[in-house]
């Protein structure tokens, strides 16, 4: 996809999905994880499971690792969470991970709809302790305040990705 390749990471409810819509919006080629790479799955083995849970929400690293070896475009952004990011997280230039204050968090997990991830109080329990811990997260990514506007926030990751080439 990209001769460099960059994975934009973060708790559900920092922007990940609306970075990566700005970032197409913008001409850039963005890869939606959450849409084109996930799947539900057993996290130590792949295996893929029934049932929808954020332990096994996983992107098929084969599928990654492909995406990540064609050359065809200067950039690739891959937006979204995955909680087997450690086997494929060598492959990236560059992780950035959105970050959010609770009250913002909050705000936004208010505006999901009904049936979508977060909107249901043990979902958003497990998210506000995930964004508590980082536990799910990349440590060594980029931090990036996503409390900004939008324009902001992609603005801030595409200097961040210019100042590597």
């Amino acid at each position: 996809m990209g001769i460099r390749n960059y994975l934009i990471e973060g708790v559900s409810g920092t922007g990940k999905t609306s970075v990566c819509k700005e970032l197409r919006r913008r001409g850039h080629h963005a890869v939606d994880g959450d849409f084109e790479l996930a799947y539900q799955g057993d996290p130590v083995t792949g295996v893929p499971t029934s049932g929808l849970t954020h332990e096994n929400h996983l992107w098929r690293v084969d599928k990654v690792l492909a995406l990540v070896a064609d050359r065809d475009r200067p950039v690739t952004f891959f937006c979204g969470g995955s909680r087997n990011f450690s086997r494929f997280i060598h492959v990236f230039d560059g992780v950035f991970v959105l970050e959010v204050d609770l009250d913002t968090l909050h705000r936004r997990l208010d505006q999901r709809l009904e049936g979508e991830w977060g909107s249901r109080k043990a979902e958003r329990e497990l998210i506000v302790r995930l964004h508590r811990t980082k536990e799910d997260v990349p440590r060594n990514g980029v931090p990036v305040d996503a409390t900004v506007p939008l324009a902001h926030v992609v603005d801030e990751i595409l200097r961040r990705t210019e100042a590597v080439q």
